[in-house]
């Protein structure tokens, strides 16, 4: 068992250059063996924390070569501290073909050579530490880079290392068919032939996602064993918690037998057979087994995309994992009706396992909020894809689009639970619609047929201002440019001018999570105080948040109001597409 540190009450810490020693600036605290941590509520941390999403390679570059790391991480911990945020989630760190933005790993116990190094990846362990922020690590059970040594050996002819994939021979008199008829998440099939030894066409691989990822089989105890063990390497390190990708999708049906025909718009919401299978269970009790030996507590979020809340509960049972990703917001119409919903079915689903909530708005797989909420919106659900076609045809108001994502912002900073942040949400970035077609990089764009653009455009780096390159995404004086392109007026949203500007995205953000640690966080009760077409009103604890989606502004009772999204609101009304938080007496 390994023992940690107890987290002091959030600092800023200074600006270390990436190469300083964290021995030289930075407080040591006591060890402790407590393995719950509550916060200052009495509650486990991650129960109420506001976690942010780093992705890494977009995130600062301190390097200069155009690609973020660990360097302009560490960089970029004081903005974090001052921002308020309890933990950081980082994509994918390992070493990776960046087939897939590093979802592709090939090596699980060390750090992509564009990222650093794994000593740099202790002292920002250290560092964040020491600043009170906590670090989870996106760990990809499902799959492998077809570049990781077992994959590399199985292609080899190495029996053992074969059977810890999903090889098997094709249908039709030669095998020349693919063994069922799954369809890969990026498009395209989900099989792909390889030679056998004499060079002869040979048995197929499975993969769900990109054919450089083949996926794992979990029935093999060498693969249980190994995740295991990986995961007891960076706890060992100091690593918080981990966000599990696609832990629906380990176990597959026993037979792998067809999926059925299902419209691809919905593909989360219908039975397949290679998700959400009962075995995954027994996997993830193993791995609260792992992280119960473990002081402070360790922490597990999926992200399980399922058909209902019911079955995302599942996850949460007691000896299983701590939080799942509640994704409905992510699909959310910005309109009262739904936002309500949401909120009921995931507050009763999360209920019935004593679990938190998590909410989130945006993360590297969807378009950014702002965008999403800058057309109009529909009645229905809104599928990433079915978003990203009408593009051409609707243009965005952008303008809409930012008081409607403030406005969201407040809404769910005041729901009991957890809230995840994605990078340049706190900047008001919208979605970059117009990359070009040779800048893409995502899979999506390159294998599927109905002209999706792909993922890209929610992962461009971001605007940091001042005298750096690239909108201050990389040091003054860089020569590369960065890894994705910028759009010209980028600069416009950077965090430098923001500062400054009392009515920004910025600190709007800053205000919001200052006060949801004074007013919400440990709070008791939540009720639902108002409901009408266009307007949605809680209250949790003694403070009421109030959201109006409609057009017209919408009489406030009387109260003391502590934030409005929209700055210069008039007194005793809410603004279209805006939101309060009321303390009434």
């Amino acid at each position: 068992m390994t023992a940690l540190t107890v987290f002091p009450p959030r600092r800023a810490i200074p600006l270390l250059h990436p190469d300083t020693a964290v021995a030289d600036t930075l407080t040591t605290f006591p060890a402790s063996a407590d393995s719950d941590t509550p916060d200052s509520s009495g509650h486990p941390w991650w129960t109420d924390a506001v976690v942010y999403q780093v992705y890494i390679r977009s995130f600062a570059d301190g390097s200069g070569d155009g690609i973020g790391d660990i360097a302009g991480l560490r960089a970029r911990l004081p903005y974090l501290a001052e921002l308020g945020v309890d933990a950081i989630w980082i994509n994918p760190w390992y070493p990776s073909p960046q087939a897939d933005a590093g979802y592709d790993v090939a090596d699980y116990r060390d750090i992509e050579p564009d990222y650093g190094t794994l000593e740099e990846a202790d002292l920002l362990i250290a560092e964040a530490h020491a600043a009170g922020i906590r670090v989870i690590l996106d760990i990809v059970p499902n799959h492998t880079s077809d570049q990781h040594a077992w994959f590399q050996a199985a292609l080899a002819g190495d029996e053992a290392a074969r059977a810890r994939y999903i090889f098997r021979p094709g249908k039709g008199e030669h095998g020349e068919l693919p063994p069922n008829n799954w369809g890969s998440i990026f498009g395209g099939p989900a099989w792909t032939r390889v030679p056998d030894a004499d060079g002869n066409p040979g048995e197929w691989y499975l993969h769900l996602f990109a054919p450089a990822q083949p996926d794992l089989d979990w029935d093999n105890p060498e693969v249980r064993q190994e995740f295991e063990d990986v995961l007891r390497f960076w706890f060992d390190r100091g690593i918080d918690g981990f966000r599990i990708d696609v832990a629906h999708g380990l176990v597959k049906q026993e037979g792998l037998p067809d999926a059925g025909e299902h419209d691809p718009a919905v593909p989360h919401n219908v039975p397949h057979p290679a998700w959400d299978n009962e075995g995954v269970h027994e996997i993830y009790r193993g791995w609260r087994a792992v992280a119960n030996a473990y002081a402070p507590d360790r922490v597990f979020v999926a992200e399980a995309w399922v058909r209902a809340n019911e079955r995302l509960a599942a996850y949460l049972r007691h000896d299983e994992l701590h939080t799942a990703f509640q994704f409905d917001f992510l699909r959310a119409p910005f309109r009262a009706d739904y936002m309500k919903e949401v909120v009921d079915d995931a507050l009763a689903a999360t209920a019935s396992t004593g679990g938190a909530s998590t909410w989130v708005l945006s993360n590297h797989d969807v378009p950014r909020h702002v965008t999403r909420y800058a057309r109009s919106q529909p009645e229905h659900m809104v599928e990433s894809t079915w978003d990203r076609l009408r593009w051409p045809s609707e243009p965005a108001d952008v303008a809409l689009g930012r008081s409607r994502a403030r406005a969201a912002a407040m809404f769910i900073l005041g729901l009991p639970g957890t809230v995840y942040l994605y990078q340049g949400e706190e900047l008001g970035l919208p979605e970059v619609e117009d990359l070009p077609d040779e800048a893409r990089q995502d899979p999506t764009w390159f294998q599927n047929t109905n002209g999706d653009p792909g993922r890209d455009g929610c992962r461009v780096p971001l605007p940091w201002g001042g005298d750096g390159a690239a909108a201050g995404f990389s040091p003054a004086g860089s020569p590369g440019e960065p890894w994705l392109p910028q759009p010209a007026d980028w600069s416009t949203y950077n965090a430098a001018d923001q500062e400054s500007d009392p009515d920004s995205v910025l600190n709007l953000y800053r205000r919001a999570l200052r006060l949801r640690r004074a007013h919400f966080v440990g709070a008791s009760g939540f009720a639902w105080v108002h409901t009408s077409e266009t307007t949605v009103a809680f209250r949790h604890g003694a403070v009421e948040v109030w959201l109006n989606t409609g057009s017209d502004p919408v009489v406030l009772p009387e109260g003391e109001v502590l934030l409005a999204s929209t700055p210069g609101s008039r007194p005793g009304l809410l603004a279209a597409d805006s939101a309060v938080w009321l303390r009434r007496s």
